[in-house]
C-alpha cells in the first residue's frame, strides 16, 4: 500500500495549510527564511519539500547545493517548475525515508519541517546519521487537543489515511532521540498557530 503522502494533491494541501484558520504554511516560511540564513553552511537539504514553500530564500551567493527530498513525485515536479530559476543550486529527489536512507546525499544543514511528525523519531535519527550534517533544524507540531491534530478545514478529509502514519511529537523526546546520536539542542522558539496550536523550532548542532 502506498505511503498516504503519495496520495495527497498539492494542491489540497497547500490550500489547506494557508488558510487563515491554520496559517502554517504563511508561519513556516517565515522560519525557513531563518533556517537558510542562521548558520555557517554551503549546502542543505530540505526533508519533506512538498511544494517548496520557502525554497525562494535560497541564497545563491551562499549555498551550492541544496537538495530537495520527498516521497511524492507530483510534489516535486511541482518545485522543479515552479523554482526553475534555482535549478543551478536545487536537486530534487525522490526518497522514501523509511526504507531509502542510503540515496541520501551529504549536507552541512538538515531541514526538517512538520516531517519527524510522519517517519518518527528512528528514521529520522537514521537519515540524519546518513546525511551527517553539521546542523539540523526541525520544526514539529504541538497540539493542545490531542484529539485533533488536524485543524478543521473545507480539505479535512485529504488527509484522512495520515493517521495511519502520524506520531505525537513532543520537544523533550525529540531532544533525547537527537542526543543519542550526538547532536545537542542549541536553540529553541515557538510560535503560536491558529485552534490553539504552535509550531515549535528546535535546532541541534552536532556534538
Amino acid at each position: 500500500m502506498k505511503n498516504p503522502w503519495e496520495e495527497i494533491s498539492l494542491e489540497d494541501y497547500e490550500n489547506h495549510m494557508c488558510l487563515e484558520s491554520v496559517m502554517q504554511l504563511q508561519t513556516m516560511n517565515v522560519i525557513m527564511k531563518n533556517q537558510f540564513e542562521k548558520y555557517p553552511v554551503t549546502s542543505a537539504m530540505i526533508l519533506g519539500i512538498a511544494g517548496g514553500n520557502g525554497v525562494e530564500h535560497i541564497n545563491r551567493s551562499k549555498y551550492k547545493a541544496v537538495y530537495g527530498i520527498d516521497i511524492n513525485e507530483e510534489y516535486l515536479k511541482a518545485v522543479a517548475e515552479r523554482y526553475s530559476d534555482f535549478s543551478d543550486v536545487l536537486t530534487c529527489m525522490k526518497i522514501d525515508l523509511n526504507n531509502e536512507t542510503e540515496k541520501l546525499p551529504h549536507a552541512d544543514l538538515i531541514i526538517a519541517n512538520l516531517l519527524v511528525e510522519y517517519i518518527g523519531y528512528e528514521v529520522f535519527k537514521k537519515s540524519v546519521l546518513k546525511v551527517n550534517p553539521e546542523y539540523v533544524s526541525c520544526v514539529i507540531q504541538i497540539n493542545t487537543d490531542k484529539k485533533k491534530w488536524v485543524s478543521d478545514s473545507p480539505y479535512l478529509h485529504a488527509f484522512d489515511r495520515l493517521d495511519e502514519v502520524h506520531h505525537q511529537m513532543e520537544e523533550k523526546a525529540l531532544s533525547g532521540s537527537m542526543k543519542e546520536i550526538g547532536y545537542s539542542l542549541i536553540f529553541q522558539e515557538s510560535k503560536a498557530l491558529p485552534n490553539g496550536k504552535a509550531l515549535v523550532r528546535l535546532d541541534f548542532q552536532r556534538s
